[in-house]
């Protein structure tokens, strides 16, 4: 595979169970396939420190502007989105086959984004209490307007249909 930053062969490096493949004296890059990087993105999570300090070419001017093809497929360009709700670590991500391209120091910014996994889920929380929260409060208040009218419509009903005009025994009603 090449590297979408400077187009040199990617080298692959075995990591415990794990083999993600790096631009090894080019940019310093990584690519990690589907659900790799979830396995070494927390500080407590041995396998990440193997892969902190990646050689590479000082030289090398890496363009974050530029859109980037996958190594995996080179036909497809990788979306561009931030990691996590912090918005600190933008990571492209391959549409096709879920793979993850990072550049040179991002891996340690991610694994330095939470303290524990606790701090990670209130982060979360509170992100999506602020922009969600305010969307689901709208919807409630919606749904609680519409509730109205249809109880208002269904009393109605009950007075111009009494129960006792429906076939078979109905203690509740019509409605």
């Amino acid at each position: 595979m090449k590297c979408p930053v400077c187009d040199n062969d990617l080298t692959p490096r075995p990591v415990e169970d794990i083999t993600v493949d790096v631009c090894d004296g080019g940019c310093g890059g990584i690519w990690f396939d589907n659900f790799e990087l979830q396995k070494m993105d927390e500080k407590h999570e041995r396998p990440g420190e193997q892969l902190l300090d990646i050689p590479r070419d000082e030289n090398i001017v890496v363009d974050h502007s530029q859109q980037r093809n996958c190594p995996k497929c080179p036909d497809v360009i990788m979306m561009r989105h931030f990691y996590s709700v912090k918005h600190e670590v933008e990571v492209d991500e391959c549409a096709a086959c879920a793979g993850i391209w990072l550049d040179y120091g991002e891996l340690g910014q991610i694994r330095n984004l939470f303290a524990s996994p606790e701090e990670e889920k209130q982060a979360m929380q509170k992100f999506l209490s602020e922009n969600v929260g305010r969307h689901l409060a709208q919807m409630e208040a919606q749904d609680e307007v519409e509730l109205a009218k249809a109880r208002r419509i269904a009393n109605i009903f009950r007075f111009i249909c009494p129960s006792y005009w429906i076939p078979g025994k109905q203690d509740w009603g019509a409605f």
